[in-house]
């Protein structure tokens, strides 16, 4: 009998832009996985993420709280357990709530409302990658573009052994599930790593492209001295100006980028195939999406950290239930809403209480066909390494605001300039979309107190990052725990124990 709540699998990429998908116009990447939801849900073609950075962003789409007010700055910052999560909420709704991958938590809570984490984590959890403001804009060898040089072909990655094992313990609970009896629905999160650089795949996956057909970018990059500050320091911060990549490095690493995201497309095509094979499908809501970005040489600029679109606009999927089949939705959306909108899935008693006491909106009317006063905007924040000042950006209407703290602002066309090469601060044929984007930005937001906390939370991580260099280590890890006398025959009945883990089960 199916749940009268649909199950959630969430596929959550990593550095996945919009763009570089082919259900959103790409005309090379193949992901026809990927593309076959697009066809059978409602996608969103302008979703953007809250900050264009691993950790903050997921602290973000977790508690639906802006990164400035959750206070998760960068890589490097902890993440309070004493903050409720979505997966906190829909347990209270009586889901199973499992992470299978990545989620970057920082800090000794590695959980923050997942009952149980199927994988470890691939990056550190504590304060190692604390970036340093006083330092001003600094060449930074761990995030440079030399590492383009290894871009292409691997026999196999560190990163393919993550993602492998992902896709295993995702299958693995999906079929748990499967046997199950009891009326539970569940929420399970299938996070890959997969196409974050290093840029490298094998040669399956990297003989899917011609590689004389592989597309350069759009945009080439400017002098140094002729871009935004912001730029010029992230530019210096990934070493640009010390490696400029060459037209043979770029094209290697855009063909072995398309590769990663075919990976990843095939992941996400075994995940729902599985769904179809064990009779799951037609009760899951499946959601596919990314952290952010990657600028991938778009304006000479590589990673993420800028506020391009190709380092903030993310893909957005949903398909499943009874939501609206092979719709667009134009509305700007970013992933704070996601929080709000599991909870109304998961038709939590009281949902639109929480609701109100976050920064997301509830994409349930989108999701059936109904945008009416739909508020048409997302907000945007970046606090890391690379700059020096606090940045935030709103988004709205075809229209995106730029804002760093000290600098000039910048205000970008989306409909006539999608590639953001016109600043239109100073038109004052756009002086009712800049006010109406200049109020989101700034409503609630203080920048020199923001840059305030910033500073002095960097430099409370540097004091414990010195003191415990040394000495025993401390290590905020978890690890999966398997119960191996639980599993298999070992201490039941061997027909019985078969019977029971048999889908569909055998009925004398």
């Amino acid at each position: 009998m199916a749940n009268k709540k649909p199950n959630i699998l969430m596929i959550m990429a990593d550095q996945l832009p919009a763009y570089t998908v082919g259900g959103y116009g790409h005309p090379i990447v193949k992901t026809p996985n990927i593309d076959a939801l697009c066809d059978t849900g409602v996608m969103f073609d302008s979703a953007y993420c809250n900050c264009p950075i691993s950790a903050p962003s997921r602290a973000s789409m977790c508690t639906g709280q802006f990164v400035s007010d959750v206070g998760t700055f960068d890589n490097g910052t902890d993440f309070l357990s004493s903050t409720p999560t979505f997966m906190h909420h829909l347990r209270r709704a009586d889901y199973s709530v499992e992470l299978a991958g990545k989620m970057h938590f920082i800090g000794p809570d590695q959980l923050h409302g997942f009952e149980r984490r199927l994988t470890p984590e691939i990056y550190p959890s504590g304060f190692v990658w604390t970036p340093d403001w006083r330092k001003g804009a600094y060449h930074n060898p761990g995030t440079a573009v030399d590492q383009l040089k290894e871009a292409g072909l691997c026999t196999w990655s560190m990163q393919l052994d993550y993602d492998e094992e992902v896709t295993f313990r995702t299958l693995e609970s999906l079929r748990d599930k499967a046997r199950q009896s009891e009326d539970k629905p569940f929420f399970l999160c299938a996070s890959y790593t997969h196409p974050h650089d290093p840029f490298t795949i094998t040669q399956p996956w990297w003989d899917l492209y011609d590689h004389k057909e592989i597309d350069m970018p759009a945009v080439s990059g400017q002098a140094l001295e002729d871009m935004h500050p912001f730029n010029q320091w992230l530019q210096i911060h990934h070493m640009v100006d010390v490696y400029p990549p060459d037209e043979n490095l770029i094209r290697n690493t855009r063909h072995a980028f398309y590769g990663m995201i075919s990976y990843f497309d095939h992941q996400v095509g075994l995940l729902v195939s599985e769904l179809d094979r064990l009779g799951l499908r037609e009760n899951t809501i499946v959601v596919v999406t990314s952290d952010h970005g990657e600028m991938l040489g778009e304006h000479g600029m590589w990673f993420k950290r800028t506020f391009f679109d190709p380092s903030v606009r993310v893909p957005l999927i949903f398909s499943g239930g009874d939501i609206a089949k092979g719709s667009r939705v134009q509305e700007t959306v970013s992933l704070v809403d996601l929080f709000p909108t599991f909870l109304e899935l998961g038709d939590l008693e009281g949902w639109q209480d929480v609701e109100a006491g976050v920064a997301g909106d509830s994409l349930g009317g989108l999701l059936h066909g109904k945008g009416d006063g739909w508020k048409d905007r997302a907000v945007v924040e970046y606090y890391s390494e690379g700059v020096y000042q606090p940045m935030r950006m709103a988004v709205g209407g075809g229209t995106k605001y730029v804002y760093v703290h000290d600098e000039a602002p910048l205000l970008f066309d989306l409909e006539k300039d999608p590639q953001e090469l016109n600043n239109c601060i100073e038109d004052e044929d756009y002086s009712d979309q800049l006010d109406v984007l200049k109020d989101h930005v700034h409503a609630g937001w203080d920048a020199g107190e923001v840059k305030d906390r910033v500073m002095k939370s960097q430099q409370r991580r540097q004091v414990i990052n010195e003191a415990t260099a040394g000495g025993q280590q401390d290590v905020w890890d978890v690890q999966p725990h398997f119960d191996a006398s639980e599993q298999y025959v070992r201490k039941m009945n061997a027909q019985e124990t078969s019977r029971a883990q048999r889908v569909p089960r055998f009925e004398e």
